[in-house]
């Protein structure tokens, strides 16, 4: 049950480097995923895409866009600046957001937890994306964090991203080195309902190797709307 405390995690990422590499846990060094970043990236333009959002004739740009869990910026700057006129990022590691001031596309930076968030009064956002980093929330936390995005979601059109690892059977996997849980699929459709949003499409994370010497748990994207 996702029931601890998320404080560690802050002095866990902290005292990483400001750079992909951290970001992503190392994770790029191992042979098999040198490309990792690349594909991620391509993987969440592509369910964007599929949604609507994008520069290409025929797609849109969403007015606002937010990211939960920014980090250095790796997703707003290689796609939600592309998919979004103005991108709001919400980080609570200062050094992480420090080379997002004053890019180009990047708007209000919002150095807290997801957590502690509060929508600035007025805002409002055609697409929320968050990415690796609700396994930081317990329980109660993450509904109340979703029932925040869904307030702020443009009425009828705006949608909200989840992309997230997924645990392989029905039990929370705890994680003791930076304090985070990976929950199951089963989980996450109870926490969506107790947020009042309902699932509209989903897509499994393709293009990651089958028979690495380090295996990842299966990614998922999740598309929400209010009920």
């Amino acid at each position: 049950m996702a029931d601890k405390t998320t404080k560690p995690s802050i002095k866990y990422w902290e005292g990483v480097n400001a750079d992909v590499d951290g970001m992503l846990g190392g994770i790029p060094q191992v042979p098999e995923y040198a490309h990792i970043d690349k594909v991620d990236i391509q993987s969440s333009k592509n369910l964007l895409a599929k949604l609507g959002f994008g520069a290409r004739k025929g797609l849109r740009l969403a007015e606002h866009a937010l990211e939960g869990g920014a980090g250095i910026g790796r997703v707003t700057e290689n796609l939600l600046v592309k998919v979004a006129k103005e991108v709001d990022v919400i980080e609570p590691v200062a050094k992480f957001t420090a080379g997002l001031q004053g890019k180009p596309g990047v708007r209000n930076i919002f150095n807290v937890g997801l957590e502690d968030w509060k929508p600035k009064e007025g805002d409002q956002y055609d697409l929320i994306w968050t990415q690796w980093c609700v396994g930081y929330l317990n329980d109660e936390q993450l509904v109340d964090y979703l029932k925040r995005c869904k307030q702020v979601l443009t009425p009828k059109t705006g949608i909200l991203v989840i992309k997230e690892n997924i645990a392989t059977d029905d039990n929370d996997v705890w994680d003791e080195v930076d304090s985070s849980f990976t929950r199951a699929d089963v989980k996450f459709h109870k926490i969506f309902k107790q947020a009042g949003l309902r699932l509209v499409k989903s897509e499994i994370q393709r293009g990651l190797p089958q028979n690495a010497s380090v295996t990842l748990f299966p990614i998922y994207m999740y598309v929400l709307k209010p009920e």
